[in-house]
């Protein structure tokens, strides 16, 4: 079954469902009307009975009133979750057809100063991260942007990578459910970075002896003075006395619970979403030895967090019974019970509060996984490239951009066969070298997270990418245009000095200076790169560049984008040809726009 008719059965069967729900949940409504109606007139009908005939009148509409209210509750719950489910595959099926504008598109990761991601258009609107984001938890969101900003650099690192996305690939079905487990619970972008700082809290409260005498010595006392009024040994209004003094006391507690309830109480709620996708994962069967080994980190001596974490959530649930005034006054004046909650609290965070983010973090690579694996899924025709070892490498076959639609994608092939070599792209305006680049540098940034690219076959060497294509001024550090490129280019040459290796793809070198400047600027930097041992890409309209060639026979190839001109109109195939451009339109183009250019 293809993604599109695996997300168009999930769609039908959504909505089917889901209608089923919508119809129990008025039927259910309809009749807990009638049964708390027949309660109460129950009740004025049998008011002066006989005492059976009352209670039978009230268990009888009464009872059932309850248990349809937790039947009720359980078919909202499902109805929240099918909603979420038919919104997902919706979503999908559109991003089959390119239209990732349902998805979160990362602008808060944009940086114009990053090696490459500004120019490749990773974060924002229809961007790469648009395009792969099906994270459910903020930090896989976080986690995902971290790999895209920062690729794997070894073979071994990648080919485990690719392992992971192989098998989670595979699951459509696990990878659905974590996504609305983790959607139905979504906290807030800053609840992480709360429950880091909680976890790492020092538990005083615990600690304190007068704290340790409250919570055993207030049961302690009532239930003596209890226990003696029942068997005559003390006077009642002891007991009174005890549980309205310790009632009085337990308003000095009440500001520290409620921080707590406040401050962390909806957060740590969090934790109980991870704790349910934690388990899914755990009951999951890998095939991927990594995706084993991640889930052995999640244990604690061997056993599931799940528990843990569902203890946590319980004692929370026990907190909010303080918002119940009638319990409040009963549980406060015989066991001090928001205080025993405040320790019981501490106290997991004190066995368990190390394991925390440990678990966050496992729970956000798999969340991130998950994405790069639905991706993969989407593209059934994508292949995962291999991995050279040697530097340097780079050889595709009908390459695509990922983003452009299919019957629109032109394929060409890229070939970068040896250490040092440069491919010099010329071509007119409008003729394909800008996407060229970028259809270069997003299939060699998927590969190196391990995703499958959009080639028939590519193999190559992780070297570290960067790029200059979209060099922008900055007027708030009074920087020009032409200065911004120059910091970009004394960049690279300073990483290649460090002995680093580079994939480096240029956009027009030097273009904020004069054309004799630029000329000789481009001719010392591309002869300095052969220097410094180093791989790229090179578009430019400067076709004199294209004579370097003759100088580094075996290091310098021509490639070329035509523009062809066919009595008047003006034509592009897109398909990269060998040799130096011989079409330019500039002009042609001015004429057609009613500039007047003589011959």
């Amino acid at each position: 079954m293809n993604p599109r008719e695996w997300y168009s059965l999930q769609l039908s069967e959504t909505e089917k469902e889901l209608k089923q729900v919508k119809s129990g949940i008025f039927r259910i409504s309809m009749l807990r009307v009638i049964l708390f109606i027949a309660g109460i007139a129950g009740i004025i009908v049998f008011f002066h009975s006989a005492g059976w005939i009352l209670t039978a009148s009230i268990c009888c509409t009464f009872i059932p009133f309850l248990i349809l209210v937790k039947v009720h509750n359980r078919l909202f719950y499902r109805k929240s979750w099918l909603e979420i489910r038919l919104e997902l595959n919706r979503k999908e099926l559109a991003g089959l057809d390119n239209d990732y504008s349902g998805f979160d598109e990362g602008s808060e990761f944009l940086d114009s100063e990053h090696p490459y991601s500004y120019d490749l258009d990773l974060f924002g609107r229809k961007s790469l991260f648009q395009a792969i984001n099906r994270t459910c938890t903020q930090i896989g969101k976080q986690t995902l942007a971290a790999w895209m900003k920062r690729h794997l650099s070894s073979k071994e690192e990648i080919e485990v990578r690719q392992a992971c996305i192989s098998d989670l690939s595979k699951r459509e079905r696990f990878r659905e459910t974590f996504q609305i487990i983790g959607t139905i619970n979504k906290g807030k972008p800053t609840d992480e970075e709360d429950i880091r700082r909680w976890s790492q809290s020092p538990t005083r409260l615990s600690e304190s002896i007068w704290v340790k005498i409250a919570i055993y010595g207030v049961p302690g006392i009532n239930l003596l003075l209890l226990v003696g009024g029942l068997l005559g040994i003390t006077n009642w209004q002891w007991f009174g006395l005890s549980f309205m003094t310790f009632l009085i006391i337990s308003f000095t507690v009440v500001k520290r619970a409620t921080l707590i309830q406040q401050s962390y109480g909806d957060k740590l709620k969090t934790l109980n979403a991870y704790a349910k996708l934690i388990a899914l994962a755990k009951n999951e069967g890998w095939d991927a030895p990594a995706l084993n080994e991640l889930m052995a980190r999640l244990d604690i001596n061997g056993k599931s967090p799940a528990a843990a974490l569902k203890k946590l959530s319980k004692e929370l649930d026990r907190l909010d019974l303080r918002n119940n005034q009638f319990l409040y006054v009963i549980l406060e004046g015989t066991v001090f019970f928001q205080l025993q909650q405040i320790v019981r609290i501490e106290r997991w965070k004190k066995q368990y509060g190390k394991y925390v983010m440990n678990w966050l973090e496992s729970v956000g690579q798999l969340d991130a996984l998950c994405s790069l694996a639905t991706f993969a899924y989407n593209h059934p025709n994508y292949t995962y490239p291999e991995i050279s070892k040697a530097p340097f490498e780079f050889i595709a076959k009908d390459m695509g951009h990922p983003l452009m639609p299919e019957k629109q994608c032109v394929k060409n092939d890229g070939t970068i066969p040896k250490r040092p070599y440069f491919l010099i792209i010329t071509g007119a305006n409008m003729a394909g070298k800008s996407t060229y680049l970028r259809t270069i540098g997003v299939n060699y940034l998927l590969a190196c997270m391990g995703v499958p690219v959009c080639c028939s076959s590519l193999r190559l060497y992780p070297a570290e990418l960067i790029t200059s294509l979209r060099t922008t001024d900055s007027l708030s550090e009074n920087e020009s245009y032409f200065f911004a490129e120059l910091k970009r280019l004394k960049r690279i040459i300073d990483m290649l000095n460090e002995g680093r290796t580079l994939f480096i793809i240029l956009d027009e070198i030097l273009k904020g200076t004069n054309s004799t400047d630029k000329q000789k600027g481009s001719f010392d930097l591309i002869k300095q790169f052969m220097t410094l041992r180093a791989n790229g890409i090179i578009a430019t309209h400067d076709l004199l560049l294209g004579n370097l060639a003759e100088s580094y026979p075996e290091n310098i190839r021509n490639y070329c984008f035509e523009a062809d001109i066919t009595g008047n109109e003006l034509t592009f195939s897109y398909k990269l040809r060998e040799g130096i451009a011989q079409n330019m339109n500039a002009c042609f183009l001015m004429k057609k726009m009613g500039i007047t250019i003589e011959d």
